[in-house]
């Protein structure tokens, strides 16, 4: 029983070699080593060495080739005769009209080939059912016992097979007169080389493939129904068992079918009668063949009866049965459609019961259908055209949608499997591509080639030339090959291969027997299966007897690499197999005569080609006698190849040498017994032939196909052939006088070649006795030189391979060579050789042993006595010195002369080492004397490491040892000296100056020079001036700068010193700091691009309007930097607090006349919502954009106009939240719309009791800052300015107007408030009638609201929410809102505006500067527009702020039912404790918070307005405290500081 397909078991693994750098080098050499080894498996595999990586040099673009198309189950040999059977009996039962359908038996399909053969071994049909064996035949077919399954099989068996079996042996003809293959040529020769290449095999337009699928469909058994229903199963259950033409499970084809079955067989089915009359007035029926033509209806068979009705003057004895050779019984008579031939239905085997309908072929006619030879298999070609990249991506998309898994990760084993299942699958039709025997020299090698149109690089030049390169492996100098001229494609030049997934290379040897190697260049492996050539004959003989049909109609098909067999099955009948699986980088070999065969496990690119070497001819010659009993074709002429190389013997390497005189010697041996025998027959014409101008196919033998060189039989009366003279018989039938011999050599050229290759081989014999006998001196006499070299030469001219002998000829020449050379260096001078550093002197042993060596040489050294000589000098030199080191002391001159002299000899005695070592203390302890000389310059530590270094290297001695002693000593006190110094300016708890003056005065005697001592000393004196000039500092006039104190902690932070003067300075400097930094968060912005100088004093530039914008942008893009002061003052004027004072006062009239200049400038320009606003005197906001259109504000000060998105903009009103008919909403004056830019508005402007408390804590700093003199001057400004501002609000005038706009607002409440009246007494009541009163307030009735406005009002801001209802209200109010309220004079309000600009212009925030904008606002109409811009800028906010109140809202509630739901009542009450507890703390903390916040932010909000009669109070007590009219001056603060003694302890 054949092992399953699914248990395919991986042979074993072929050897694995891994050559070394050494080995590697000589490819063929290391493949001749290992052969012994790997030839016993046919394959091998070797891994190159990791860095022996080709670049891969094919042009990857235009590479395109045609693949071929294989279908993996037709390849396996078995599987194709399997599928070849179907195709047979598929065909005929098509013949007759009916389509195959294959039965399912137990899930699978029967395998109708097997079911026949195994039935044939069984004995036959009858037997089997004689004997009742059919479960036999189950059990064979691994069919499970027991289901009844030997019934089944009979019944397929004798419905389907046993017709075509029957048909097969001729049974059904054996009465028939005639057979049907007598006008056959039978034992025609097969011609091996008639089959097409398969690479230009064209698919049939029939194709047998879809065939086959229909075929495996399954075919549902007929039922008893079925068999009711259909008459002619009915009738053929009658006549029981046995083949019948139209059996079960066989269906007739429906009209069409059998139309285009009409077609296929040239229609001759349907016979179109003819009637002639010949003169004797007889009709005669005539069926020429160009008559016959083809009917679109479906034929009807006509038996004999209907043809006389049909042609009544035809005879009835016109048609008779074939088989009984009768004419009766005509109505039973059938005739055949294609040979027209009669059959009485009752004649048939087995007869039939009734005349048929349709198609009918007679048993002859099927016969000879069947029995037509199948076309020889191959691939067939492509029709696409791919690249490497589009076939790759066709391959791996193919593997990844098999295996249902990226292609990396299909492991190698399920790959196997899979591929032997398919191939030995009669049921899955698998088709694949495999771009083989692709020639390198059309598309380019893999390899790198010198030969290429480009240019290598040195690294492709490496491998272009290295002999594992494919393109050079052949032509290597071993290899035979070499000497073919022809490129041969595959051979000698290598082919490429393309590989996908399952794409195989089926059982093969290679042409001639030859080597072959494969290079994997990338890709997934290749799998390798191999046999190796001890059983080729072996694995022919299993195939040929398991396959025999298939080797009937193709006696080479093993040559055709188109059969592939499974491996076990192989294995199972003994054939040795083994495998590998060849990855990237790896080389296979297979040996000559290995069959080999494989596959692809997916993409991949390969390289291969052929080589032959010198153990490869005695398997080339029978190789030669093989093909001559196939009748192959050679690719090359062996015997040429042999005497091409026996021609010029000289170039043959020896081992090819002795090989090709061998192969020779026997072929001349073979040349002369047939042309002995040729003699004999009578044949004695001969003419030379130059066999080699000819092409193959002029020399070829026409019997045996060989390719002729030696000789040939020919003839004069067929000239069109000739003959090898192994078949001199089968030349011609011609006479032997016409015949004649062709020949190339003569029967004497023959031994004298073979001499030559004779003297070519054994030359290397000749030349090793003569290099034995010199090595030897078997005569006792010595070579020269010269000779041996001579010998040496002419190994290499020879090129005689690698021998023991050789090795030893070279050693000995190269230790000839060594001797001559150290004899020159040794006779050399020093001073004009170049190699007298490279060369070191021979010591007096290596002297000895060199006259030695060369005494012992077998070849003549003249230089023999020079080195005598040399060691006799050496001698009386060694005597000399022993006798001037003992005498004591020693003069250093003549110490030095003595080892001159024995430096001069050129070899290294050891009086001269003892010599050097006494000149060498000698000098060290001179040097020793001079640095430590008291005379001397103090030497540095590292001249004196430096000699102690020297001296531990000189030779040790008594006076030697003492003064390294010393000096160590010395070393070691200074050392430490220097670590103390070290670690005192290293130390991080540094040393006072007392402490280093001591550590410098102990190192002043020591005689060295201490470079830490030294930066000692250097910081000595830099800390004792620093403390000078801290001293000087302190001692002066005036407290210091702060920038001067920090220059001197700077300095002094830097000095390793321990200073107690720099910790006052220190803190000093941090405290003047933390009051520079108070000072910032109390005027400067967040983010603020001013600095604290800038900010406090004049703005001189603020005339320049583009200066100051200008700068304003470059401080905000951080790109200007203000390193001048801004008063214009050099860093020593800073210094003098009157310059400062008078450049403070220089810079107040500046700011002044800047301003005019700017307002005056900007009331000129556009209003933004006018037509003309783009014009080219138009505003720019800070942004650098024009302001167009709404969201436009103007400043108060500078009159420019701004964008309010791109600004800080102010709030209408002063509290978050009023009541819709509240004061303020109706008092419109007192709105805060007041909008400085921040130009203008340039810090957060605190109150002047914040910089009083300033001022305080600045008197207490020892430090002068230049912010603090600035600071003094800016308070003195505002208290000058408030003092101009309280006399000009406590005039009759003003306060008069005062008092008008404080009765205003009483009336607006008691007109709000009606039902307080009773309690409140109204003004009209309260006060005396006044004098112009009621011609006031005539003027303000505009303003008083109606109730129902009012009423509407309150719905309002019911109706929203708190943020969107303020913005309501007042959107409601503005067009109600009227004005002027108060009739100001021009002598009155000229002044108030000229002190409203100055007061604006102060970087303080004081009262009175809001009471008099209130007046000016009062004096004029509303400013309906500002208002409604600044309603539409805080309208988002306000939204944002009541979602975000609204959500609180919501989440607090949502935790207050959490908490409520969650705790009992004892819980509740505690916690209500302690939220009542916390409410008190909290209460105490928000009034603390309060506090600090209005004392630190007080100028981000306006201040609150101030009640009207306090206002004229305390500018009336103004006015009397300034009526004196002095200025204000720094000793004037002195006063104002005692009130802040509170903000002072705040502070």
């Amino acid at each position: 029983m054949e092992p399953r397909s699914d248990d395919f078991l991986p042979p074993p693994e072929c050897p694995v070699f891994e050559p070394s750098w050494a080995e590697f080098r000589d490819p063929l050499g290391y493949i001749a080593k290992i052969r012994p080894i790997a030839e016993k498996s046919g394959i091998c595999k070797i891994r190159p060495p990791a860095d022996w990586q080709p670049p891969f040099a094919v042009e990857v673009d235009n590479f395109k080739f045609t693949p071929r198309i294989q279908r993996l189950n037709e390849l396996e040999a078995q599987t194709r005769v399997k599928l070849n059977y179907l195709d047979q009996i598929a065909k005929f039962w098509e013949i007759q009209g009916s389509s195959l359908k294959i039965p399912n038996v137990e899930r699978r399909i029967l395998d109708l080939y097997s079911l026949s053969k195994i039935v044939m071994e069984e004995g036959g049909y009858e037997a089997i059912c004689k004997d009742r064996r059919w479960a036999r035949v189950a059990q064979r077919l691994n069919y499970p016992p027991g289901k009844n399954i030997g019934s089944l099989l009979r019944s397929h068996y004798e419905r389907i097979v046993y017709p075509y079996e029957m048909f097969q042996s001729g049974a059904n003809l054996v009465q028939c007169n005639t057979r049907p293959f007598d006008s056959e040529e039978k034992d025609k020769e097969y011609k091996p080389h008639g089959i097409p290449l398969r690479q230009s095999v064209q698919p049939s337009k029939i194709s047998s493939y879809s065939r086959r699928a229909k075929r495996l469909q399954p075919d549902p058994e007929p039922t008893e129904e079925d068999i009711e229903k259909n008459p002619e199963l009915k009738k053929l259950q009658i006549y029981g068992a046995g083949p019948k033409m139209m059996g079960l499970g066989l269906m007739a084809k429906d009209k069409n079918l059998r139309n285009k079955v009409k077609e296929e067989l040239a229609c001759r089915s349907t016979v179109v009668v003819k009637e002639e009359s010949d003169e004797d007035g007889k009709v005669e029926s005539t069926i020429p063949v160009e008559q016959l033509s083809c009917s679109p209806e479906p034929c009807t068979k006509m038996t004999m009866r209907l043809r006389k009705n049909h042609n009544n003057a035809q005879s009835a004895g016109t048609y008779v049965c074939r088989m009984c050779s009768r004419g009766d019984a005509d109505d039973k008579l059938l005739l055949c459609d294609v040979c027209n031939d009669g059959y009485h239905i009752f004649c048939l085997l087995p007869p039939l019961p009734e005349v048929l309908k349709g198609i009918w072929r007679c048993p002859k006619c099927v016969m000879a259908e069947c029995k037509r030879p199948p076309e020889a298999f191959g691939f067939e070609q492509a029709t696409q055209e791919y690249t490497l990249q589009s076939f790759g991506e066709m391959a791996d998309s193919f593997k990844a949608d098999y295996f249902n898994m990226p292609v990396h990760m299909v492991p190698t084993e399920l790959v196997e499997k899979e591929f032997w299942r398919l191939v030995n699958s009669i049921e899955e039709d698998v088709t694949v591509e495999y771009g083989a025997d692709i020639h390198s020299k059309e598309f380019g090698s893999g390899f790198p080639v010198s030969s290429s149109k480009r240019n290598l690089t040195p690294e492709e030049q490496d491998y272009a030339t290295s002999g594992w390169n494919l393109n050079v492996m052949p032509v290597l100098e071993q290899s035979v090959l070499c000497h073919i001229n022809a490129d041969i494609s595959g051979m000698k030049v290598p082919w490429l291969y393309v590989g996908m997934v399952f794409s195989a290379f089926c059982w093969h040897i290679e042409d001639h027997w030859s080597y072959s190697i494969n290079y994997l260049h990338w890709g997934e492996p290749k799998t390798w299966y191999g046999v190796p050539s001890l059983a080729a004959e072996h694995l022919e003989e299993v195939m040929k007897r398991l396959t025999p049909e298939l080797f009937d109609s193709q006696p080479d098909l093993l040559h055709q690499l188109v059969t592939l067999m499974n491996p076990n099955t192989l294995m199972s009948h003994g054939v040795p197999v083994v495998r590998t699986n060849q990855c990237a980088g790896e080389f296979v070999i297979t040996f000559p005569r290995a069959y080999h065969s494989g596959f692809n496990q997916g993409y991949n690119f390969a390289e291969a080609v052929n080589f032959c070497t010198a153990d490869w001819l005695p398997s080339g010659r029978q190789c030669i006698e093989h093909y001559r009993r196939l009748r192959r074709y050679c690719v090359f002429s062996h015997e040429e190849l042999i005497c091409k190389m026996a021609a010029f013997p000289e170039k043959l390497d020896l081992n090819l040498a002795v090989a090709v005189h061998k192969e020779m010697f026997i072929m001349v041996q073979e040349e002369r017994r047939l042309r002995k025998a040729l003699l004999e027959k009578g044949i004695t014409e001969a003419e030379r032939e130059a066999f080699e101008l000819l092409p193959d196919d002029e020399r070829q033998c026409i019997k045996c196909k060989t390719t002729c060189f030696l000789s040939a039989l020919a003839c004069y009366d067929c000239p069109e052939g000739l003959v090898c003279l192994s078949h001199i018989n089968d030349l011609c039938k011609c006479s032997s006088s016409r015949q004649y011999l062709r020949y190339r050599y003569t029967l004497d050229e023959l031994p004298a070649m073979l001499h030559k290759l004779k003297v070519r081989a054994e030359s290397f014999d000749i030349w090793a006795n003569k290099v034995q006998r010199a090595l030897e001196m078997e005569d006792g006499q010595k070579r020269s030189f010269e000779e041996l070299k001579a010998l040496e030469s002419e190994a290499h001219e020879r090129r005689f391979p690698k021998s023991e002998l050789l090795q030893q000829l070279k050693n000995c020449l190269n230790k000839a060579e060594t001797c001559i050379s150290r004899v020159i260096g040794l006779f050399s001078d020093p001073k004009t050789s170049s190699h007298s550093m490279e060369t070191p002197h021979l010591t007096l042993v290596e002297l000895q042993d060199l006259l030695d060596q060369m005494s012992s040489l077998p070849c003549v050294m003249h230089q023999i006595d020079d080195v005598k000589d040399v060691l006799e000098q050496v001698e009386a030199f060694q005597v000399e010195a022993c006798e001037v080191m003992s005498s004591q002391p020693s003069s250093l001159r003549q110490l030095q002369s003595l080892l001159a002299r024995g430096q001069q000899l050129g070899v290294e005695v050891p009086e001269i080492f003892q010599l050097q070592q006494q000149v060498e203390q000698a000098c060290w302890l001179d040097k020793v004397k001079q640095t430590l000389a008291p005379s001397a310059q103090r030497g540095s530590l590292v001249i004196m490491q430096g000699l102690l270094v020297t001296g531990a290297r000189v030779a040790s001695s008594p006076s030697v040892d003492k003064a390294r002693a010393e000096l160590q000593e010395l070393l070691t006190i200074a050392e430490r000296w220097e670590e103390k110094a070290h670690c005192c300016l290293q130390a991080r708890q540094k040393h006072s100056p007392a402490t280093l003056e001591a550590i410098i005065r102990e190192t002043e005697n020591i005689p060295v020079h201490l470079p830490n001592i030294q930066a000692l000393k250097e910081a000595l004196s830099k800390a004792q001036a620093w403390i000078a000039d801290v001293n000087e500092i302190q001692n002066g006039d005036h407290y210091p700068c702060l920038d001067d104190l920090e220059g001197l902690v700077a300095v002094g932070r830097d000095l390793p010193v321990g200073l107690e003067e720099l910790k006052n300075l220190e803190l000093q400097v941090l405290t003047a700091h933390s009051w520079r930094e108070k000072a910032s968060k109390t005027f400067l912005k967040k983010n603020s691009c001013y600095t604290l100088l800038e900010v406090l004093c004049p703005y001189t530039d603020i005339g320049s309007h583009n200066t100051k914008r200008s700068r304003w942008m470059e401080k905000e893009l951080g790109l200007y930097k203000s390193d001048i002061a801004p008063l214009g003052l050099s860093a020593q004027d800073l210094r003098d607090p009157g310059s400062v004072l008078m450049a403070f006062k220089e810079g107040e009239q500046k700011e002044k006349e800047g301003i005019l200049h700017l307002r005056h400038t900007n009331s000129a320009k556009s209003s933004p919502l006018s037509a003309s606003a783009a014009s080219s005197s138009a505003s720019i906001c800070v942004c650098g954009q024009v302001p167009a259109g709404v969201g436009a504000l103007r400043c108060d000060l500078c009159q420019d106009w701004f964008h309010g998105r791109c600004v800080s903009i102010p709030r209408l009103l002063s509290s978050p939240r009023h009541h819709p008919t509240s004061t303020p909403l109706l008092a419109w004056w007192e709105w805060d719309t007041k909008f400085l830019c921040p130009l203008c508005m340039r810090s957060r402007r605190p109150r002047l009791e914040t910089i009083l408390t300033l001022l305080v804590a600045l008197q207490r700093l020892p430090v002068r800052l230049p912010e603090g003199e600035a600071l003094q001057c800016l308070t003195e400004r505002a208290i000058s300015w408030q003092g101009r501002a309280r006399q000009a609000l406590a005039s009759e005038d003003v306060t008069a107007l005062l008092r008008q706009l404080a009765e205003l607002h009483q009336q607006l409440q008691d007109e709000l408030r009606p039902e307080a009246s009773s309690t409140y007494p109204s003004i009209s009541d309260s006060d005396p009638p006044r004098e112009g009163r009621g011609r006031n307030l005539s003027k303000f009735q505009g303003l008083l609201v109606n109730r129902d406005i009012l009423t509407n009002l309150e719905k309002v801001a019911q109706d929203q929410s708190s943020g969107n209802g303020d913005l309501a209200v007042l959107s409601s109010l503005l067009p109600q809102l009227t004005g002027p309220v108060l009739e100001l004079p021009e002598a009155t309000r000229v002044p108030l505006e000229e002190l409203m600009m100055e007061g604006d212009l102060l970087e303080v925030t004081l009262d009175e500067n809001h009471s008099i904008w209130r007046l000016l606002q009062a004096g004029q109409p509303p400013d309906l527009e500002r208002i409604r811009t600044l309603l539409e800028l805080v309208k988002p906010e306000h939204q944002e702020n009541a979602t975000k109140e609204q959500t609180m809202e919501r989440r607090k509630r949502r935790r207050q039912k959490i908490d409520q739901s969650r705790k009992d009542d004892t819980a509740q009450e505690n916690l209500n404790s302690k939220r009542a507890r916390f409410s008190g703390v909290k209460a105490h903390k928000d009034q603390e918070e309060e506090v600090e916040e209005e004392t630190g932010h007080e100028s981000m909000s306006p201040a609150p307005p101030m009640k009207h009669e306090l206002i004229l109070k305390a500018n009336q007590n103004s006015v009397k405290c300034n009526s004196s009219g002095q200025s204000a001056s720094f000793p004037a603060l002195t006063s104002l500081l005692s009130l802040s003694s509170k903000h002072q302890q705040e502070l």
